[in-house]
């Protein structure tokens, strides 16, 4: 199984997928077969607690199938709760400021590098020695920035330069909402952040990630940039190919 801190090394595709609904036991083998590369958790939108987290944390674990958590809110407390958890790369939703993300990285790693709580026994260090394991996850964890406002693009530059920052994510339906035009990818101001923020993750080697709802559309991103891409989600997934095989049935009694 190769990490997010693997996958962070070079710039050819990885594949993920959204999962919102489906936290249940089985998921880590059901996805893993797929071939997927990681997992991305929503924690903002979904109603996942972090005792489910925990749980579907080791169904992935148990498949060999890395996760993204995307954290709830942008309360730098989450960022220690998700990681003991288990969680290895975290990403923090309405990123604008530097100094936002400083609090958020200071968080994310424990001392010297950062300011992390330590705890020491529990799920996510594998009962291994204190200065071993706080070593290895300093290592290990990844931090994805989530770029999805105005003033997140107006300082996307800084925020991609900043040491601790392994990556950047584009919430796209949210900057579209952001720039004052709900769901219009086609506006040109939507396309010139899209532009800016790929701009800021090349001049810094860093990988950069969004969501698709197609094939067609996660080709087009991969080639303008991205390569963390997501593949639609579970919900949309099990409507759509329910709904699809449901109206093929009806069509093929008739």
């Amino acid at each position: 199984m190769a990490t997010i801190r693997e996958m962070m090394g070079h710039r050819r595709l990885k594949t993920g997928t959204f999962l919102v609904e489906f936290a249940t036991p089985g998921i880590g083998h059901i996805l893993k077969v797929t071939g997927l590369d990681f997992v991305l958790f929503d924690m903002e939108h979904s109603g996942i607690t972090l005792d489910l987290l925990k749980s579907a944390l080791r169904y992935l674990e148990a498949a060999g199938l890395p996760a993204i958590v995307g954290l709830p809110s942008k309360d730098p407390h989450q960022v220690n709760l998700v990681l003991d958890m288990g969680a290895e790369s975290i990403m923090t939703p309405m990123v604008e400021t530097v100094a936002e993300v400083e609090s958020f990285l200071a968080k994310t790693r424990y001392p010297p590098e950062g300011r992390r709580a330590v705890s020491l026994a529990v799920s996510h260090d594998r009962f291994r020695p204190p200065a071993e394991m706080m070593a290895e996850a300093n290592r290990r964890i990844c931090y994805f920035a989530k770029i999805e406002t105005r003033t997140g693009v107006e300082n996307v530059e800084a925020i991609a330069a900043l040491p601790g920052v392994d990556g950047l994510w584009v919430g796209h339906v949210d900057l579209t909402a952001s720039l004052g035009r709900p769901g219009d990818f086609e506006d040109p101001a939507f396309k010139q952040a899209i532009a800016r923020v790929t701009a800021a993750c090349r001049a810094n080697n860093k990988p950069l990630g969004r969501l698709c709802s197609s094939v067609a559309e996660g080709a087009q991103l991969f080639r303008s940039g991205f390569d963390f891409i997501g593949y639609s989600g579970d919900v949309w997934i099990l409507q759509q190919g329910l709904a699809d095989g449901v109206a093929g049935l009806r069509a093929a009694c008739n």
